[in-house]
């Protein structure tokens, strides 16, 4: 290889090892090409870095890979950097790094700080990632934790790739669940007064406590509130007798909209203020407990925001302007089956109110409208079926749906001591979000939640959760940032010192493996940010602490020649800032102490 001044040691080693590959690609192709792919291959054995630059030149040159392959070898300029290069496969060039330039990645961690693993992957590109978006007609569960911990990390994870990321909660606040819930707060506070005896509470109304609650305080909050059985009655047409009325299965739908019709004509405006009331009391509560899981959202955007702006009814009418819907037995069509979905879809029903289909894509119209570059829905897997239809509209409104990423978040089993917690929002069987929090600390919950891909069901372990072992993946990863840290009190030294400090004394073997992790922590975020994968990371870090523990039972920090130990207190430096970065991007907090 011959001779060629290395760049500025500020550059990232992947920018350096581009810089010397483009030269030698330089030396044997003409024009000069877009800049060398350089990718972490999977297996040591393949090297560092592998680049398939070759195989980008062959065409163009009009030979072999293999050939051009061993062309680059034979062009590229000698470096520090580089203990040997190999040709492999189809025309792979493999590089091997020097123990000086694995060494490197020390500095440019103490140097960077929590900076360290950013990159411009985004380019400034604008993301919005809506995820929850629960109905608030309750407290949040488990489930809905897994989605708010899932969701805040694929945020934390795109912005630390560069994208400027709008982070957003859909409020359902429009339509039946609501109505559901604003009758059965109403109906509890019947039955507190007393005034309820024939009637049965509706087995599919919210049974939670927090109803109780509300109907508790709607007492003390509106007049006029109350109603006598025998004007309810009326109003439902039902008769009175001292028997209790009972209501048969397939008739209780209807008479669950019996009630809400009834509600609003006897209440009047009462009504609508109750309906804020319930709505209000239940959204703060969900916006506290999210903020207590650390789970900040830049915007909650009202569903029903979109019946008050007309933007339902505009988006229905490009539909229909475009040729695309059709009227069937009183009710508008979309012909979603002509753009890839299983079967045409009603948006407007035969008596005249919109579906939920149709605020969903008015809503996810306005999303293009806002000027995003992309958009990611995390959505329930239950939800899955609902993709093509929303897919459909857009390609119907002529937007580019290439743009739309939906991840899904699986079910959520909670297991304590071998037995399997139910859940069920309307008859309040449930385990909430602060339940969890309370049993195994946010930090916990925050963890165990994303330890899984996404779109794999989770069963979370609360003894696990609550365990002080290497078994408890939590416990484990702090515990190795609380031993750096309770080493680096133990040195005393100066921090400031050990960005320059010589790094040659680090060839210990488990040193050598913990270099090669720390250097590998940038491309590992910018394939979790691109395949919207958390669990990478903590996988991740798992395998750093693992390192770390092994190091730290096997080799005496502070013993040797002061350049020995300043080396070693630089590397347990490094290690911190990657772990504590690692651990805030999935909200877990890095304690000093443990």
């Amino acid at each position: 290889m011959s001779s060629s001044p290395l760049t500025t040691s500020e550059e990232s080693l992947e920018a350096r090892l581009c810089a010397l590959l483009t030269a030698a690609v330089q030396k044997i192709s003409s024009p000069p090409t877009l800049p060398p792919v350089l990718e972490r291959p999977r297996q040591s054995t393949h090297g560092d870095f592998a680049s398939p630059v070759a195989l980008q030149l062959a065409k163009g040159l009009r030979q072999p890979p293999r050939e051009v392959a061993a062309q680059l070898i034979a062009a590229l300029p000698s470096s520090s950097l580089i203990d040997r290069v190999e040709l492999a496969g189809p025309g792979f060039i493999n590089i091997f790094l020097t123990a000086q330039a694995r060494q490197e990645v020390v500095h440019e961690i103490l140097r960077h700080g929590p900076l360290f693993g950013s990159s411009q992957k985004g380019s400034g590109r604008r993301v919005q990632v809506e995820f929850v978006s629960s109905n608030p007609t309750g407290p949040l569960h488990v489930g809905h934790g897994r989605g708010a911990a899932y969701g805040a990390s694929v945020a934390n994870l795109l912005c630390k790739a560069g994208y400027q990321v709008h982070r957003e909660y859909y409020v359902n606040d429009a339509g039946r669940q609501m109505d559901i819930l604003t009758v059965s707060t109403w109906l509890r506070a019947l039955q507190q007064s007393g005034k309820l005896k024939s009637l049965p509470f509706p087995n599919n109304g919210y049974q939670g406590d927090y109803v109780e609650t509300m109907a508790r305080e709607t007492a003390q909050r509106f007049s006029g509130l109350v109603v006598s059985e025998e004007s309810l009655l009326s109003t439902l047409r039902l008769p009175h007798t001292d028997d209790l009325i009972v209501i048969a299965p397939e008739e209780e739908e209807h008479h669950m909209d019996a009630l809400i019709a009834a509600a609003k004509e006897l209440l009047g405006p009462t009504y609508l203020a109750l309906h804020h009331f319930v709505l209000t009391e239940q959204l703060d509560d969900c916006r506290e407990d999210l903020e207590e899981f650390g789970v900040i959202f830049d915007e909650w955007f009202s569903e029903q925001s979109l019946f008050d702006s007309g933007a339902v009814a505009l988006v229905v009418s490009r539909l229909e302007n475009a040729g695309h819907l059709y009227t069937e037995k009183g009710a508008r069509w979309f012909r979603s089956s002509a753009f890839g979905d299983e079967k045409d879809r009603v948006v407007q029903r035969e008596n005249g109110l919109y579906t939920y289909f149709a605020s969903d894509i008015a809503y996810h119209a306005g999303k293009f409208e806002r000027g995003y570059d992309l958009i990611v829905d995390i959505w329930g897997a239950d939800h899955h079926g609902y993709i093509p239809r929303v897919r459909a509209a857009l390609k119907a409104l002529g937007y580019d749906d290439s743009r739309l990423s939906v991840p899904l978040v699986q079910f959520v089993s909670l297991f304590r001591q071998g037995e399997k917690a139910q859940m069920s929002t309307r008859k309040g069987q449930f385990v909430t979000l602060r339940e969890l929090r309370t049993e195994v600390g946010r930090d916990a919950a925050r963890l165990f939640y994303i330890l899984r891909k996404s779109d794999q069901h989770l069963d979370f372990d609360l003894d696990l959760a609550t365990s002080q072992s290497q078994d408890n993946p939590v416990y484990y990863i702090q515990y190795a940032h609380a031993r750096i840290q309770r080493v680096l009190e133990r040195w005393g030294g100066d921090p400031g010192i050990l960005v320059n400090s010589a790094l040659h004394p680090l060839i210990h073997e488990e040193e050598t493996r913990i270099l090669q992790i720390l250097y590998a922590y940038p491309a590992l975020l910018e394939q979790a940010a691109a395949d919207f994968a958390p669990h990478l990371v903590a996988f991740y870090l798992r395998d750093l602490s693992a390192e770390f523990h092994a190091y730290y039972n096997q080799v005496p920090f502070l013993e040797g020649e002061p350049v020995q130990i300043h080396a070693r207190m630089a590397l347990l430096s490094a290690i911190g800032i990657v772990v504590r970065d690692g651990l805030s991007l999935l909200g877990v907090s890095a304690p000093d102490r443990m």
